[in-house]
Order: structure tokens, then C-alpha cells, then sequence
């Protein structure tokens, strides 16, 4: 701190994430640079200092945004924060709208909810959060630009201009879409497919036998592009479905879930598994077509097919074998950890390790 920091006022900000896994890491992000963001987009005459922590594993779902700023409230008081700031990866909506950020001048906190803003979560949140901080300060020097000019998933605010009470909507339809984006990201695919790799081990070990299985090769030569992607879609169908069965991955609606939130939540988590299911899809259909040009030769090929053998007999053999190896796969899936598939579903988030960066 230098001699003249001493004599500026200080406004501490309260970074909250909750629950502390997706959200935690743009907290982590935004908390590096905030102060400078306020400085210069809010007021450079005081010293901001940003204070950061964790919220809830579970956060309540009963009470939307509401319950989440009364959480808030609570905690900015308890670490003496002048405001507060939530970041969520609850989907919220309001009138079956997306809600993407709600401001509460009389609890002096505001609460951003990521999935609404889709793919790009952090530069989006880096433009909302200093509007939110100067709306919740009165007498800041620079007031609040408006936020549906600078950030275009925002497309109205919902309060009169002296209310305590404001949100932030998106629009329905556009909204939605972005909104179901935002929550496979969140929902980090890329773990969920690192989390399957046994169903993709023995998805491979079926690919293997049926490989070497002539009566598989002519069944992919007699069927057609239309079958053949009928049988593919089928089989991820299956797929997704058996993860959800056998792992209870299904969010069912009761008393502290909404039913509207519920099938957010499952369409979130079948999104994910389809993405990350499809993905291992490619890759096993690329290891077979390479096993297969490796192991098959053409005139053996040609022998089985009673006619000569082209590349696409090849692709073909590799599409028909990896849709069947598939449902293989789903029996590896029975042989993965519990924690990790379950970490797919949407309204599941793991316990973190520890609780660095809690200011509590």
C-alpha cells in the first residue's frame, strides 16, 4: 500500500461462489483484476479491496434469486463486506424468462447467474459485475451505464429506476437456448467424458470382437447411410439413458426443487452426456477405422464381400462396429466410479477438497 492509498476511502466487495465448482473458477478469475475494473469503470478516487469466498455446495432451490441474496445478505454482514456479489450456476428465471442478474440495493448485494450468459461467461461477467457494484454504491462519481446497450445478452431490465429491487432478463426464446449452452458448459462435458473412460475401454474391447467378425462386415455392407445412422443414434440413445438409469442421474421435482427446475436441470445433464458420449463416439469410431485398416486386408475384405473393396467399405465397417460397441460400453459404464458419473448431473456438485480462498 502506497502513502497515499492511506488517506482514499475503502469499499470492500464480497465475491461469493456457489456452489463452489464452476463458479468458484471465474470467481477465482474476476477476483485477480476486479479492483482495476472498478477503478477504472467505477470510481479511481477510493481503494477497492475484493474479498472472496465459497457459498453453499447444495444452494438452496426453493427460493430462486431471493433466497440466494438473503444468503448473500447474511454473509456480507457476517465478513463486514460494504456489497456483495453471487456468482451461480443455478439456470433462474422469472416469468419463463432467464434471469442473468438481479441487484438488491436495500441488502446492498446482486447475484449473477452464468449459464444464462452462455459461452462467454468470464468476458461477460467482467462488463455486469462493475455495473452491479456502481447500482449497489449511490454515491459513486460514474453512475451505471446501461447494461443492455454494453452486454447484448441482456435485452431488458425488470424495476422502476429508484427501486431497491432490479433484474436483469434476457430474451425468452434465444434466452432459453443460450441458457441450456450456458449450463453444458458449466456443467464441464470434458470431465463427465474423462469420468467415462472405462465404458470407452470396454467399448473398445467389443469393438475388437466384432472386428474380426466377417458376419459384421457384411451386415454393414447390406445396410444402408439411413439404417446405419438409425442404429448409431440408437445405440448413444441407449447410452445416455442406461447412465442416467443405472447412476440415478434423473433430478426429480419435491418440496425444495420446482418442477421447472428440475427439467432444467435434466435437460442439462442430458445434454452433457450426449456431448461427452458423443465425443467418445468419434474417438472410437476413429480407433477402429485405424485398427481396421491396419488388421483387414483388402483382398480378405473382398473375399467376404464377394466384390472388390473401396476406403468407404472401410468407414463403413468403422461406423456399423463402433454404434454396436456402443452398448458394450454401457456395461464398462456399470464399472465406473459412482462419485464420477454422478458428477454429470446437473444438480449434483462434488465436495470440494478444501476451502482455499474462503475468507471464513
Amino acid at each position: 500500500m502506497t502513502h497515499s492509498d492511506q488517506y482514499r476511502p475503502e469499499i470492500v466487495v464480497g465475491l461469493v461462489a456457489t456452489p463452489p465448482d464452476h463458479p468458484a473458477r471465474i470467481t477465482a478469475r474476476l477476483a485477480t483484476e476486479l479492483a482495476d475494473l472498478l477503478a477504472a469503470q467505477v470510481d479511481a478516487g477510493v481503494r477497492w479491496t475484493v474479498g472472496q469466498g465459497w457459498g453453499e455446495v447444495a444452494p438452496r432451490r426453493d427460493g430462486g434469486a431471493e433466497a440466494l441474496l438473503d444468503d448473500l445478505a447474511r454473509r456480507r454482514a457476517d465478513d463486514q463486506w460494504d456489497i456483495a456479489i453471487c456468482l451461480t450456476d443455478l439456470p433462474l428465471q422469472t416469468d419463463r424468462t432467464p434471469l442473468i442478474a438481479q441487484i438488491s440495493t436495500r441488502r446492498r448485494t446482486a447475484m449473477v447467474s452464468l449459464p444464462a450468459l452462455g459461452l462467454s461467461q468470464l468476458r461477460t461477467v467482467r462488463a455486469v459485475v462493475p455495473h452491479l457494484v456502481a447500482a449497489l454504491l449511490a454515491d459513486t462519481p460514474r453512475p451505471p451505464a446501461d447494461l443492455t446497450s454494453r452486454v447484448p445478452v441482456i435485452k431488458r431490465v425488470l424495476g422502476e429506476d429508484d427501486a431497491e429491487e432490479k433484474r436483469y432478463v434476457a430474451s425468452r426464446w434465444t434466452g432459453r437456448a443460450r441458457l441450456l449452452i450456458g449450463m453444458v458448459r458449466a456443467n464441464q462435458p470434458g470431465r463427465a467424458l474423462l469420468g467415462l473412460s472405462k465404458l470407452l475401454v470396454g467399448a473398445f474391447g467389443t469393438a475388437a470382437i466384432a472386428l474380426t467378425t466377417s458376419t459384421i462386415w457384411q451386415m454393414g455392407d447390406a445396410l444402408g447411410g439411413l439404417r446405419l445412422t438409425t442404429v448409431m443414434l440408437l445405440g448413444l440413445t441407449g447410452l445416455v439413458a442406461w447412465l442416467i438409469i443405472a447412476h440415478d442421474l434423473w433430478e426429480k421435482p419435491d418440496r425444495d426443487t420446482p418442477a421447472a427446475l428440475a427439467r432444467l436441470f435434466n435437460l442439462g445433464t442430458i445434454l452433457t452426456l450426449a456431448l461427452a458420449t458423443s465425443v467418445s463416439y468419434v474417438v472410437l469410431f476413429l480407433g477402429t477405422l485405424l485398427a481396421a485398416a491396419l488388421l483387414i486386408d483388402s483382398s480378405v475384405l473382398e473375399q467376404t464381400l464377394q466384390r472388390p473393396a473401396h476406403a468407404t467399405d472401410y468407414l463403413t465397417l468403422a461406423w456399423i462396429i463402433s454404434s454396436l460397441a456402443t452398448v458394450g460400453g454401457a456395461i464398462g459404464s456399470g464399472l465406473e466410479d459412482e462419485e464420477t458419473v454422478r458428477a454429470a448431473a446437473y444438480g449434483h456438485h462434488p465436495e470440494p477438497s478444501g476451502q482455499a480462498g474462503d475468507d471464513r
